[in-house]
């Protein structure tokens, strides 16, 4: 069955890429469309109630009908992986587009990334939450409600497009960084490699805890509360720790 769906599929992609056969491009969409899904529900689970799941759904449709019309399936990138970005990226540019995160949830985002990026240019280390609640003039206890806040607007630091300040000024997002063993980009291998590399050593210096949630979420695809209760904690627990975790992440890949 599958081997015959594979079949079915390369012909549509020689239909569409050879002949432009709109019918063709259409089935493909439909063939592909549990990706969308898939990412749309990925999404909606770290985002506040009220965003309907169904528009996020329509959202990436549109990414993934302009990635069947991008791609060319002469390379030997596999389209799951083109695809994957695209879907994510249209559906975070509609959220950004509608500016739903409140000013002062941004202005907390950009406090704590600023804090915590000092904290650790001084430590040599993450900073613990005390540390930088204690820098931030506040709790421990507020500095996680702040964190849950930030939580429900986690697109800005997974898919945010994150500059490196080094000879290269390359930008790379953490979504970009997670390696398919079966797509492969010889004309781009050498650049994404670098690049996982630095998000790799980026990684390695979170705390343990925030370390494996990273692994988890991103690379193992468990779920906050899969997490929380492989962890023993709650789900909210789990995405304050995520979100520290992205905060850090961005702070050390930023950094000059």
């Amino acid at each position: 069955m599958a081997e015959v769906k594979s079949i079915e599929l390369r012909e549509l992609w020689r239909r569409y890429s050879e002949d432009g056969d709109r019918a063709a491009r259409d089935r493909l969409v439909l063939a592909y469309s549990p990706m969308v899904k898939y990412v749309a529900g990925k999404v909606a689970s770290g985002l506040p109630r009220h965003v309907d799941q169904a528009d996020l759904i329509s959202y990436g449709l549109l990414g993934l009908g302009a990635a069947v019309e991008r791609f060319d399936p002469s390379r030997e990138t596999k389209f799951e992986s083109f695809a994957l970005q695209r879907i994510r990226g249209s559906i975070f540019d509609e959220l950004r587009s509608q500016d739903w995160v409140p000013r002062s949830v941004r202005a907390k985002a950009k406090a704590i990334e600023r804090v915590t990026r000092k904290l650790e240019a001084e430590f040599h280390r993450a900073p613990t939450d005390g540390e930088v609640a204690e820098a931030l003039d506040t709790s421990v206890d507020a500095f996680r409600e702040d964190l849950s806040k930030i939580a429900n607007s986690q697109m800005i630091a997974l898919d945010e497009p994150w500059t490196l300040h080094d000879s290269s000024g390359d930008q790379v997002s953490l979504i970009e960084t997670l390696e398919d063993p079966l797509a492969q980009d010889p004309s781009g291998a050498l650049d994404d490699s670098e690049r996982r590399d630095r998000v790799a050593e980026a990684v390695a210096l979170l705390p343990e805890r925030e370390k494996l949630v990273v692994a988890l979420y991103y690379y193992e695809n468990l779920t906050l509360r899969e997490i929380g209760e492989v962890l023993g904690v709650t789900e909210s627990r789990i995405s304050q720790l995520h979100t520290k975790a992205m905060i850090g992440l961005r702070g050390v890949l930023t950094e000059a």
